[in-house]
C-alpha cells in the first residue's frame, strides 16, 4: 500500500505525494521545490504527475518537475493545460506501475468547469472540489454542478480519506459553525485543528466521516443546516442546489 504525505506549498497549499519503494507521484504541484527536495532526500524518482484543475498554484511546479525528468502528467481532459500528456475523464482508471497501485477518475465540475478528483485505495484527491470544513468557490461553476460532485464525494466510504490542496481548516471553522450552529462536533474539530497547528502538523488529511458530520456544503440537507441558509436568505429554500448555493454566496460575503 503507498504510502501519502502532504508537502506544504506556496503560501496554505499541500502538494500529495504518493509512494511506494524507490517510487513516487506528485498530485497539484503548485511549485516543484518541495517535490524536488523531498525526492532528493528521500532518493525517490518521480513516476507521474496528476493534476485536478488548471489553476497556477496547482501546476506551476510541472514544467520544472518535467526538466528533471520525463514523466506523465495527467489532467482533465476538458482542461486549458498544455503541460497534459495523458487527459482523463470519469470511468478512467489510471495505472502506476512504479507504485503498485490504480487511481480511479472522477468529474468534479463546479470550482472549475475542468475539475478531476482521483480515488486510490480509501483516499480521495480532491484539489479544491472540497476543503476540510468548506469547499472551494465557483468560479466557473454552478451550483448544481457542486451538488453533483459533492454527492460523489458523499457516496465514497466514510473512512476515505480527504487530501484536499490546502490549509483551510481553522479559516474554515467560523462560518462552519455559523452555518451549523447545533453542531456539537464543530467544537471538537476546532480544538484538534488548534493543537495541530500549533505543533507546525498539517490538518489533513480529514476522513470523508469527519467531513459528513462536520462540514456544511456536505451537509446541504441537514435540518439545521437548512434553516440557516434559509434564514440567511430571509425566505425557505427549496432544495439542495439552492441551499448549496446560498452557503457559497454566504461564505463569499466579505
Amino acid at each position: 500500500m503507498p504510502a501519502i504525505l502532504p508537502l506544504p506549498a506556496l503560501e496554505d497549499n499541500y502538494i500529495w505525494l504518493v509512494r511506494h519503494g524507490p517510487f513516487a507521484v506528485a498530485v497539484d504541484p503548485g511549485e516543484a521545490a518541495p517535490v524536488r527536495e523531498y525526492l532528493e532526500k528521500e532518493g525517490l524518482e518521480l513516476a507521474a504527475i496528476l493534476v485536478t484543475h488548471h489553476h497556477w498554484d496547482h501546476t506551476d511546479g510541472i514544467a520544472e518537475l518535467l526538466q528533471a525528468r520525463q514523466v506523465p502528467v495527467y489532467g482533465p481532459a476538458r482542461g486549458p493545460l498544455a503541460a497534459v500528456s495523458r487527459p482523463v475523464r470519469e470511468g478512467e482508471t489510471i495505472a502506476v506501475p512504479e507504485l503498485g497501485a490504480e487511481f480511479a477518475v472522477l468529474d468534479f465540475p463546479g470550482h472549475t468547469r475542468d475539475h478531476v478528483g482521483y480515488v486510490l485505495a480509501g483516499a480521495l484527491f480532491c484539489g479544491d472540489t472540497l476543503f476540510s470544513l468548506g469547499c472551494g468557490r465557483l468560479f466557473e461553476g454552478t451550483a448544481e454542478q457542486a451538488v453533483g460532485s459533492m454527492n460523489k464525494i458523499r457516496a465514497l466510504p466514510d473512512g476515505t480519506l480527504i487530501c484536499c490542496a490546502h490549509e483551510y481548516t481553522l479559516e474554515n471553522l467560523p462560518f462552519a459553525k455559523k452555518a451549523d450552529p447545533g453542531n456539537a462536533a464543530l467544537g471538537h474539530r476546532g480544538e484538534e485543528a488548534a493543537a495541530l497547528r500549533a505543533k507546525g502538523l498539517p490538518t489533513l488529511p480529514s476522513t470523508l466521516a469527519q467531513e459528513k458530520a462536520t462540514n456544511p456544503f456536505l451537509r446541504f440537507d441537514a435540518p439545521d443546516v437548512i434553516r440557516s441558509a434559509s434564514g440567511h436568505a430571509g425566505h425557505p429554500l427549496s432544495g439542495p442546489v439552492e441551499v448549496f448555493a446560498v452557503l457559497r454566496a454566504w461564505r463569499d460575503e466579505k
